[in-house]
């Protein structure tokens, strides 16, 4: 199915090196980088509840340093996902005018691409404490094993939630020195929530990776597909709701940020209905849907810090 493609000029090879990392299509990118700064927001606040204080917010540094970070590893995931689906995008018609199935760029590329990106987001490390680079290398082996595993299991979606999501325990790391319970609440949460909507991504795809016998949730739960996402975005709810309560109750806003969770609430069965349709369009677009998921409980947790942090 590939292509060879005659001499590339600089800007076609750019333009395929951003689509090899997705820089193209940002959707990625926010599903990543707003779970993140959940983390980053709400450890501080932990650090300075831990100091006696009712709130904090996070330094600027360390802010920035993890945004990026998110922005990098997104990036390399991506491309080390296209190096491992080199040999079937071209078989889906999702995937078939990516670059490395297309043949506009090599696997050999892609791996530079994938150990470039990985160099650029550890040079991050040498501004955050030593422990973080030693949790941060669990980042990149699941980064880097979770494209094969849709090879081996039918739960990749569990390895790639892992993967982004590992930057939330890195974050409480860097700004309380561990993880407590309340971190991995959040992340098991957010866990729920990537399985869900990695499923409906994979629904989008599920006749032709039937074809080619690629593995996913989507395949897995089958007809009951939309009732285990529903679960799943239920799950995310009460666990996110169960750290809310957590940093949020002891200030002046009490519970309002909890009852601020009824608005994903709402997104979700929107979302449910649509997927209950089993159309491709319509799961891909449910899956597009979560990008306001992400900046909306980042807005809640964003305002929620700040309000406590100035008004106790």
């Amino acid at each position: 199915m590939i292509n060879h493609s005659p001499t590339l000029t600089f800007k076609d090879k750019f333009y395929a090196y951003m689509q090899l990392t997705r820089f193209d299509k940002p959707v990625g990118i926010e599903l990543l980088l707003w779970p993140t700064l959940w983390g980053v927001m709400l450890a501080a606040m932990g650090q300075a509840q831990q100091q006696g204080a009712s709130a904090g917010l996070p330094s600027l540094k360390v802010f920035i340093l993890f945004a990026l970070g998110a922005i990098l590893m997104r990036a390399a995931g991506c491309a080390i996902n296209d190096f491992a689906d080199r040999k079937v995008d071209g078989y889906v018609s999702r995937t078939k005018g990516r670059p490395l199935a297309d043949g506009r760029l090599t696997g050999k590329e892609a791996i530079i691409a994938f150990v470039v990106l990985v160099a650029l987001s550890a040079s991050l490390l040498l501004f955050l404490p030593i422990s973080v680079f030693y949790w941060s290398l669990g980042a990149v082996i699941l980064a880097f094993i979770y494209p094969f595993m849709k090879r081996f299991t039918h739960l990749p979606q569990v390895f790639l939630a892992a993967a982004f999501g590992w930057a939330i325990p890195m974050a409480y790391v860097a700004i309380q020195g561990s993880p407590d319970i309340w971190c991995w609440l959040l992340f098991a949460a957010y866990m729920c929530w990537t399985i869900a909507y990695d499923t409906q991504y994979a629904m989008a795809d599920r006749e032709d990776d039937l074809k080619i016998g690629v593995k996913s949730t989507a395949i897995l739960f089958g007809r009951y597909d939309v009732i285990i996402i529903s679960l799943l975005q239920t799950l995310f709810l009460i666990l996110m709701g169960a750290v809310l309560w957590h940093y949020f109750a002891p200030t002046s806003l009490s519970i309002i940020p909890v009852f601020g969770l009824a608005l994903v609430a709402m997104m979700f069965a929107k979302q449910n209905s649509a997927c209950a349709t089993r159309q491709a369009p319509a799961c891909f677009q449910a899956f597009l849907a979560n990008i306001w998921v992400g900046r909306y409980v980042f807005a809640l947790v964003a305002v929620s810090c700040i309000w406590t942090t100035f008004n106790g």
